[in-house]
C-alpha cells in the first residue's frame, strides 16, 4: 500500500457549514490540533464527539483483551480534562457508546450535518472507520498531525522512506528538516447547534449516550487505587500522572525546569522510578500532549541550558516515533501480516507458553518481574519491553503478534504504530537490518538489575 492511500483530503475554503461534527481520536488536546483548528474555521456550529467502541470490551483472537482498567482509567481522565477545558469555552463533549462508524451518521442525521473533521491515523482499523463514513455518505476531512515532523517537509516522498531508521534519521538531520511550530488553541470553539440540547436528551432516552467523564464517586476511585501498585514508574491513578492535557502540560514542565534532560541518555535503561526517562509517551499516545509541543520545551531547555548528548537523545527518539508513522504510511496492512515486511514463514505459537508469560509465570525472574509490574501497573520501561518482547519471541517460540496484543491491552501508552513497529523490529521482520533483536537474559540482569532489587519488588507479589 503506497501513501497515496493516505493523503489526508484537502479542507475547502467555502463559507462556514451550519452544523459540523468534531470527531476526537488519538488527539485529546485543544492546543497544537489542527484538526480541530480547520474544523473551528469551517463551522457555525460544532459538536465535538469522543466515541467509545464496544470492540475494546472484546476478547481478541489471543484470548486477551482489547483493553485493561489500566488504560480505561487514564483515558477516562484524559477525556474529563478535555470536557474540563472544553467547558470553559461554552462547549461540551459529547460522549457515545460504540463504534464512530456505526455511531456517527447517526449522530450526523439528528443535527442535520453531513460534514466530519479528524485527525487521520494510518493503521488499518482506523482508516476502515473512515472509509465506512465516507461510504454512508459523510464528507470526512482528516488532518495528518501526530508526527513531530510534517512528511511534506521530508527530503523524500513518503512511499521512497528508507527502509532503515538510521538512513532516516541522516537525511532529516543533513536537510535540517524542522518541525512545524505547534498551532495555539482555537480562539474560538463555534457554538452548540440550537437542537443540542433536545438531540443529547434523545439519545440518552435511547441508552446511546454515555458520560465521557472520570467518575468522581469516592468509593469507586479508592478502589482503583487499592488495585494500582504505588511502586509503578507511571503511577497513573495519583493526580500528578493522570490522562489529561492539563497535566501533560505540567509534566512537561516540571521535567524540564529540573533539567532531567540533561542526564536523559545516561538513565534512560532504568527499571524504576519516574524520572529515568521523559514519561512524555502516556500523553503523547493519547494526544493530550503534540509531539511538536514537547519538542518546542526541549530547544527552549537547550537555549537556556545548553545542549548534551542526553538533550540530542530526546530528539532521537521523537524522530524514533515519527519513523513508525511514516512506516504506517507507506506499507499500511503489510505491518499486520504475520511475516510482517519480510519473506519469512509465519512465526510459531504456543497458547500455553503465551499464557504463561502474559501470567508471569515463565520461571525466567527478570522476565516475570517486568510482567508482573506491566499487569499491575499498566507500565514498564523501555528495556523491559524489549527484553520481554524478545524473550517471547526467541526464548519462548510464540507469535509477535500476540505479545503486540498483550500490549495493546496493557500499556497505557499503547500506541498503534510504535507498538507494531516495535514488535516487528524485535522478531526481525520489520526494518531491523539485523534481523531481529534476542536479547541475553543473563546479560540484562548483569547490566541492568545486577543486585537484584528489580526482581525483588516485583516477585514478592
Amino acid at each position: 500500500m503506497t501513501s497515496a492511500s493516505f493523503i489526508p483530503t484537502a479542507v475547502p475554503k467555502a463559507a462556514p457549514e451550519a452544523n459540523v461534527i468534531y470527531w476526537f481520536r488519538n488527539d485529546l488536546r485543544l492546543d497544537d490540533n489542527p484538526a480541530l483548528t480547520h474544523a473551528c474555521q469551517h463551522a457555525s456550529n460544532l459538536v465535538l464527539v469522543y466515541c467509545h467502541d464496544l470492540v475494546m470490551e472484546k476478547m481478541t483472537r489471543w484470548n486477551v483483551p482489547r483493553t485493561s482498567q489500566h488504560r480505561q482509567y487514564f483515558l477516562a481522565s484524559a477525556l474529563a480534562d478535555l470536557n474540563a477545558q472544553l467547558s470553559l469555552q461554552d462547549s461540551q463533549l459529547l460522549g457515545i457508546k460504540g463504534s464512530a462508524a456505526e455511531r456517527l451518521p447517526a449522530l450526523a442525521r439528528d443535527i442535520g450535518a453531513t460534514t466530519i473533521y479528524c485527525e487521520e491515523i494510518a493503521a488499518p482499523e482506523e482508516q476502515e472507520e473512515v472509509a465506512t463514513l465516507r461510504a454512508a455518505g459523510l464528507t470526512v476531512h482528516t488532518v495528518w498531525q501526530s508526527s513531530l515532523l510534517d512528511p511534506a517537509d521530508l527530503p523524500f516522498a513518503v512511499d521512497a522512506l528508507p527502509d532503515v531508521f538510521t538512513s532516516f534519521r541522516t537525511l532529516v538531520e543533513r536537510h535540517e528538516v524542522q518541525p512545524p511550530l505547534p498551532l495555539p488553541r482555537p480562539e474560538k470553539i463555534p457554538a452548540l447547534p440550537p437542537t443540542f440540547a433536545a438531540v443529547r436528551e434523545q439519545w440518552n432516552k435511547a441508552d446511546l449516550l454515555i458520560s465521557p467523564m472520570l467518575t468522581t464517586h469516592a468509593k469507586s476511585k479508592l478502589q482503583y487505587q487499592v488495585q494500582a501498585d504505588s511502586r509503578s514508574s507511571f503511577p497513573c491513578f495519583l493526580p500528578a500522572f493522570s490522562g489529561g492535557a492539563t497535566t501533560a502540560s505540567a509534566h512537561l514542565q516540571q521535567y524540564f525546569e529540573r533539567k532531567l534532560a540533561h542526564t536523559y541518555k545516561l538513565t534512560r535503561n532504568g527499571l524504576t522510578g519516574a524520572d529515568y526517562s521523559t514519561k512524555f509517551s502516556p500523553w503523547l499516545a493519547s494526544g493530550a500532549m503534540s509531539a511538536r509541543s514537547a519538542y518546542v520545551a526541549l530547544k527552549e531547555f537547550e537555549a537556556t541550558h545548553g545542549a548534551n548528548d542526553s538533550t540530542y537523545w530526546i530528539w532521537f527518539e521523537l524522530l524514533w516515533r515519527d519513523y513508525f508513522r511514516l512506516l504506517h504510511l507507506k506499507y499500511g496492512r503489510q505491518l499486520y501480516l504475520a511475516k510482517g515486511l519480510t519473506s519469512l514463514p509465519p512465526p510459531t505459537h504456543s497458547a500455553r507458553r503465551f499464557d504463561a508469560w502474559c501470567q508471569a509465570r515463565t520461571g525466567e525472574p527478570l522476565v516475570d518481574a517486568g510482567m508482573a509490574e506491566l499487569a499491575a501497573t499498566g507500565y514498564l520501561s523501555n528495556r523491559l519491553r524489549q527484553i520481554v518482547a524478545s524473550y517471547l519471541i526467541h526464548d519462548l517460540g510464540c507469535d509477535w503478534r500476540a505479545g503486540a496484543a498483550w500490549f495493546e491491552a496493557q500499556l497505557i501508552d499503547y500506541d498503534a504504530y510504535s507498538n507494531q513497529g516495535n514488535w516487528l523490529y524485535i522478531s526481525g521482520r520489520g526494518t531491523d537490518p539485523r534481523n531481529g533483536r534476542r536479547f541475553n537474559i543473563q546479560k540484562q540482569v548483569h547490566d541492568h538489575d545486577r543486585d537484584g532489587i528489580y526482581q525483588r519488588l516485583w516477585n514478592a507479589l
